[in-house]
């Protein structure tokens, strides 16, 4: 795959988690008042609640810091991305994990916070774009490991 068409994947993937995760915090804003919740069956909740850390709240005093790690972790997955484009699936992780980063960061830069949305039983609320992270990271772990296991 040349780097073009790699750049334009990962774009798309960036795009569509966005769009995705804030419409889904959209909707749920507008249908569920704050800390309110509705059942979805099988203990899972839909839920309205802000984080104003990372994961499960960490950080949730450090504004400054929160961004600035957060834009460091991007700098690097960028430059890594740029460098390795040529590698199979690198795309999906790359485009998965940006586009969960910038749908939190547009929520704190309009809110202050990001709006949560998801609540499974034993488990702290979450939404979209914290799913597009996580899945972002075991694939980037797979595409990784897949190309040590190759060489």
């Amino acid at each position: 795959m040349s780097a073009r068409a790699a750049w334009g994947r990962a774009l798309g993937v960036l795009v569509l988690v966005t769009a995705l995760d804030q419409a889904a915090k959209a909707i749920v804003v507008a249908s569920i008042g704050r800390m309110e919740r509705a059942s979805l069956g099988l203990g899972i909740d839909l839920v309205n609640v802000r984080n104003r850390g990372v994961a499960f709240g960490f950080l949730s005093s450090g504004g400054g810091i929160v961004f600035a790690v957060t834009a460091a972790a991007l700098a690097l997955l960028v430059g890594y991305f740029a460098l390795h484009t040529a590698k199979p699936l690198i795309w999906l992780p790359t485009g998965l994990l940006l586009g969960g980063a910038v749908g939190n960061l547009i929520d704190r830069a309009r809110l202050g916070s990001v709006v949560d949305f998801v609540d499974f039983p034993l488990w702290p609320a979450f939404n979209l774009a914290d799913a597009a992270i996580t899945v972002g990271m075991v694939t980037l772990l797979y595409v990784l490991e897949r190309g040590a296991q190759r060489a």
